[in-house]
């Protein structure tokens, strides 16, 4: 009635050796991803950090105030 085939017994195995196979397994696991994710942050940080500023466009010169053409 389960109707397990090999593939899942296989599957099932697999988990099982992650979550009961020894000291550590998961930990070490998930502190290689943490590994990882940090290497990979720094590695962006970097990346922004050696681009060169970005040029500004030049300030126009202070506009002057138009003279009212009509004199009261």
């Amino acid at each position: 009635m389960l109707g397990l085939s090999p593939w899942h017994l296989l599957i099932l195995a697999v988990i099982l050796l992650l979550v009961f196979g020894g000291r550590g397994k998961i930990t070490n696991i998930m502190g290689d991803a943490a590994k990882g994710i940090k290497a990979f942050r720094d590695g962006i940080k970097d990346d922004h950090a050696e681009q060169p500023p970005t040029q500004t466009t030049p300030s126009l010169p202070p506009a002057q105030p138009e003279k009212d053409p009509i004199v009261r």
